[in-house]
C-alpha cells in the first residue's frame, strides 16, 4: 500500500494513457463495423466471408501484430500509433459479428411497415433498424470495450506507458505492489467503462431495460 501512496501520480499518469489508447479503438470499431456489417448482411456468401475474416482476426496474436505493425505503417515500436491500430483490429474483429447479429434481429415485417409509412432507407435505418439493434449493439460493445482496456497492457511489453508498465517494471524489480496495482487498476477500469456503458445504453434505450419487476 505505501508503493501506491507514494506513486500516486505515476499510477494516474499511465492510467491516463490507458484510457487514451484504448478509447479511440473501441469508437473505430463500433464505427467501421455498422457499414460492413450491413454490407455483409445483404449478401448470405459475403456475410459468412466476413464474420469468418472477423474471426481470423482476433487469432492473430497480439504481441506479434505490435511488433511488425511499425515495419508496416512506419512508426516506431513504442508509437501508441501501432497499438490504436491493433486494438482497432481486433475490435472489429468482435464487433462486426454482433453487429450482423444485431442487424438481422430486427423483425423484417417492422422495417417493410416502416417502408409503407413513407420512411426513406437512411431514415428507416437511423430511426427504425438502429434503435431497435441497439441493445444487441450494445453487447458487443461491452464485449470489444473490456477486451480493448485488457489488451492495452501489452504495449507495456514494448515500453508503451500504459497500466501494463506496472507489471512490466514490477515484475522486473520484484515489487509485488506494483503488480497487483496493475492488475486491480486493469480490472478496475474494464468494469467501470463497462458500468458507464449499461448507463448510456439505459439512458439512450430506455425500451431494453429489465422489465421483470413490472407488475401487469
Amino acid at each position: 500500500m505505501s508503493w501506491v501512496l507514494e506513486n500516486v501520480d505515476v499510477i494516474a499518469g499511465y492510467t491516463g494513457s490507458h484510457l487514451l489508447q484504448a478509447l479511440p479503438p473501441i469508437l473505430v470499431a463500433f464505427a467501421l463495423s455498422l457499414p460492413l456489417a450491413k454490407l455483409a448482411n445483404a449478401r448470405g456468401w459475403l456475410r459468412t466471408g466476413v464474420t469468418t475474416t472477423s474471426g481470423l482476426l482476433y487469432a492473430i496474436p497480439s504481441l506479434p501484430l505490435f511488433v511488425l505493425l511499425p515495419g508496416i505503417v512506419g512508426t516506431s515500436v513504442r508509437s501508441p500509433l501501432n497499438i490504436a491500430i491493433a486494438l482497432s483490429l481486433y475490435g472489429l474483429a468482435l464487433m462486426v459479428p454482433a453487429a450482423s447479429d444485431a442487424f438481422r434481429s430486427v423483425d423484417r415485417t417492422v422495417l417493410s411497415s416502416a417502408t409503407a409509412q413513407g420512411y426513406a432507407a437512411g431514415a428507416r435505418f437511423l430511426h427504425v433498424e438502429l434503435p431497435l439493434a441497439g441493445p444487441v449493439l450494445l453487447a458487443g460493445v461491452r464485449v470489444v470495450a473490456v477486451s480493448t482496456i485488457s489488451l492495452v497492457t501489452v504495449g507495456g511489453v514494448l515500453g508503451v506507458p500504459s497500466l501494463g508498465m506496472l507489471f512490466v517494471d514490477g515484475f522486473r524489480r520484484g515489487i509485488i505492489a506494483e503488480i497487483t496495482a496493475g492488475v486491480v487498476l486493469t480490472a478496475a477500469l474494464a468494469l467501470v467503462t463497462d458500468g458507464l456503458l449499461v448507463l448510456l445504453g439505459r439512458l439512450l434505450m430506455p425500451w431494453s431495460r429489465p422489465t421483470a419487476g413490472r407488475r401487469t
